[in-house]
């Protein structure tokens, strides 16, 4: 057990013979004794640090401890955020190209319903084409047919008609 304060204070020493001077001894073992309960009161100030130094120390290891799991579940979510976005964007890459297929597909069949349609009216338009083509040319027929010439003949005008008819 070391020694306090209060020992170095109490201790006597048996006088001798030639000993040493007692008052010298004695104002040496009171500095020593001041200067050892000053190195126990640094010592238990210390021990009081350290116990909060290791305190501290430890509430910091919980945090850098939590703080590194949260940083690695934060990665883990982020890695786990990117590979969904890339799930997703293949998915709507797959489902953009099925449109744009289904768009191409329902383009080709319209652009072909559309060139069947033509070819249609084309068709269509020959054909009356060829009818208007006979009618004015009958049309032209019958204006070239010597019948009018025949009408023009008759020497009674509608004006004679009308008179003997109001006449009779």
């Amino acid at each position: 057990m070391p020694l306090t304060p209060l020992d170095i204070h109490n201790k006597s020493f048996n006088k001798g013979f030639r000993g040493y001077d007692e008052d010298e001894v004695n104002e040496f073992l009171e500095q020593v004794m001041k200067d050892y309960e000053l190195v126990l009161r640094e010592k238990k100030s210390l021990e009081e640090k350290y116990a909060n130094v290791r305190e501290k120390l430890g509430h910091f290891n919980n945090i850098e401890e939590t703080l590194n799991k949260s940083i690695f579940f934060a990665q883990e979510t982020a890695e786990e955020i990117k590979r969904n976005a890339k799930n997703e964007a293949k998915l709507i890459i797959k489902e953009a190209e099925k449109n744009a297929d289904r768009i191409v597909n329902d383009s080709l069949v319209k652009a072909q319903k559309i060139a069947l349609e033509i070819e249609e009216l084309k068709r269509q338009s020959k054909v009356f084409r060829t009818r208007f083509t006979m009618l004015v040319e009958a049309q032209l027929d019958l204006i070239k047919n010597e019948d009018w010439e025949h009408l023009m003949e008759f020497d009674k005008d509608a004006t004679d008609i009308l008179s003997k008819d109001i006449e009779s």
